[in-house]
């Protein structure tokens, strides 16, 4: 069986995210709104949501339950500040919070009980990151 550590992460986040577009849907404030702080302009690819969502999705699966807070610490980047040094910044707590929300409506992530606060991905998430990868390695992308 195929997983998600047999393929590369990004031709899995690729396939993933074109699937996720029949599946959810981008806010219609999509398109005019930065990724973090530390961004200057808008993303440049128009289905950076998808993207976005499918690249958390294959975080919860590898890195096992993570919160919004750690998310946007894995999405940081660092901000030009002219003569200053750069800085480092999280990035929007909002877009992972409501990609979240999606993914959870589709069923494949959850919120963790216990201990280890914040969501994450449910046996049918796996099953789904599984066949994507599967799909990716036998070529059938797309």
């Amino acid at each position: 069986m195929t997983t998600v550590y047999d393929v590369e992460a990004n031709l899995l986040i690729k396939e993933a995210a074109e699937d996720l577009k029949k599946r959810i849907k981008a806010p219609e404030w999509a398109p005019f709104v930065k990724t973090g702080v530390s961004k200057e302009r808008v993303p440049d690819d128009p289905d950076w949501w998808y993207v976005r969502g499918a690249s958390i999705l294959r975080k919860l699966y590898l890195k096992g339950p993570m919160g919004v807070s750690r998310l946007r610490s894995e999405y940081r980047s660092r901000k030009n500040r002219g003569v200053k040094p750069e800085k480092s910044y999280k990035a929007s707590g909002k877009i992972i919070r409501l990609a979240l929300q999606q993914l959870e409506e589709l069923g494949y992530v959850k919120k963790a009980k216990g201990r280890n606060q914040g969501r994450e991905i449910t046996p049918e998430g796996v099953k789904y990151l599984d066949n994507m990868a599967h799909r990716v390695k036998n070529g059938r992308a797309g």
